[in-house]
């Protein structure tokens, strides 16, 4: 009597991922290099389960110059993706530290891995996560990698504290004023003229607020970036300008040349230790209200500046004389923030410099005057003060809004605002003036 045949067993494909990663950048360039040398290993254990249906998938996932100690890396999500897609069963890498160095981001990777039923193997440090032994030796192995990037980590930071203390520059982006050679800061000619400026300026003003609105001299950051209140604190509290580097709060004698000496650097923080709200309090006390004596209701009573106190902050207003007078409710408009009907005021002026109308008004009321002013001498002076407008000091705004403005009604409705048409001319023709003067 015959056997029957014996079937053939079925193996399952298992679609195996490679997944490689180095920390830094070093050596990447090379025909042949650590990445290449990972996947070669793994792509020869893949091989060698070929009996058990291991198969190598087409995608690659590689990080290069990546630290093991974040999962935002490119090569990982794309893997993390095509697992979460059902398009990996088994994640290949050389070591278990390529895939990550932090055991709660692998338990996260992990527990990824279990959802999908994907199966984690290490080619150097052989297991399978689907078993109880496997996952002991996997978080015993892992414990030792994190160790391993702790020890690292604090060691570097060893060093850089050491070498903060000997006034070493550690890198990063240099104060403004200096620049890196060698790595070591050197002082960089004009930027550092700016510097001294602008801590003279300080000095002169006690202000930030207005040192921001002055421009800072027209000055940007090494990014590109203005110069603005905020830049301008922190560059005047960093005692590299006083030749001193700083370790967490302390100050060491540094390698590098000041741009500040120490009585300029004491007068300027004599001034920043004085209370913020006095010096705030005296920069509006010299900052006019840009509308006052010329915003008007909707019955013609004039609006008067007025502020609140509430938490701490300072509000600004401009009431209504009739409010005032007889109490809320009597007038439709009562009160008005000032910073909004200003600014309103203000952008309407800014889109009159480039109206061509208005332009040529300009000119023929500056010809009754001076016959010499042509249109396109209006025009240069006018579209001039627009980009300009945000550096003048708040004082000479308010000049300007008086000379070019003659009355602003505010209604329920909206706003409407009055020009000087011998304003314009008068205005136009002051600076015209400045430029040939400035020539000269």
């Amino acid at each position: 009597m015959m056997k029957p045949p014996e079937k053939s067993k079925v193996v399952r494909k298992l679609r195996c991922a490679v997944y490689t990663r180095k920390s830094s950048e070093e050596g990447l360039e090379q025909e042949f290099n650590s990445l290449h040398a990972q996947r070669e290993a793994c792509e020869s254990y893949i091989a060698s389960q070929r009996s058990e249906g291991w198969v190598l998938v087409r995608d690659q996932y590689d990080d290069g110059g990546i630290s093991g100690g974040t999962l935002e890396r490119p090569g990982l999500k794309r893997l993390m993706a095509d697992i979460e897609d059902g398009l990996v069963d088994v994640v290949v890498v050389y070591k278990i530290d390529r895939l990550s160095r932090s055991l709660a981001d692998f338990a996260k990777l992990v527990e990824v891995f279990d959802r999908n039923g994907v199966t984690f193997v290490s080619v150097t440090q052989s297991f399978n996560t689907t078993t109880s032994m496997g996952r002991l030796t996997l978080n015993i192995l892992l414990s030792f990698a994190q160790f391993e990037r702790e020890v690292t980590a604090e060691r570097i930071r060893d060093k850089v504290a050491a070498s903060r203390k000997k006034g070493m520059w550690m890198g990063g982006v240099p104060p403004f004023g200096y620049r890196v050679e060698n790595r070591k800061l050197l002082v960089d000619e004009p930027p550092a003229a700016h510097v001294r400026w602008i801590f003279a300026r300080f000095i002169e003003i006690g202000s930030c607020t207005l040192l921001a609105r002055e421009g800072a001299r027209g000055l940007g950051t090494p990014r590109g970036n203005r110069i603005d209140k905020k830049y301008l604190y922190r560059m005047l509290s960093n005692r590299a300008y006083l030749g001193e580097a700083v370790h967490k709060g302390d100050s060491y004698p540094g390698e590098h040349e000041a741009i500040i000496d120490r009585e300029t650097w004491d007068r300027v923080h004599a001034i920043l230790q004085e209370s913020p709200r006095k010096r705030a309090a005296r920069t509006r006390a010299e900052t006019p209200a840009l509308l006052k004596g010329l915003l008007f209701g909707p019955d013609g009573a004039a609006f008067s500046p007025t502020h609140t106190r509430k938490g701490g902050r300072l509000y600004r207003y401009y009431v209504s004389q009739t409010v005032l007078k007889h109490g809320a409710g009597s007038c439709p408009v009562g009160r008005v923030p000032a910073g909004e009907i200003e600014a309103a005021v203000i952008d309407q002026l800014r889109a009159v410099f480039r109206q061509p109308e208005i332009v040529a008004g300009t000119w023929k009321a500056a010809r009754t005057q001076d016959d010499g002013i042509t249109e396109a001498d209006a025009r240069a002076a006018l579209q001039k003060l627009d980009p300009l407008w945000d550096e003048l000091f708040p004082a000479e705004q308010a000049r300007i809004v008086a000379l070019l403005v003659e009355r602003v009604d505010i209604g329920t409705d909206g706003l409407n605002v009055r020009l000087r048409v011998d304003g314009l001319g008068n205005l136009a023709r002051e600076m015209l003036t400045s430029d040939v003067e400035a020539a000269a």
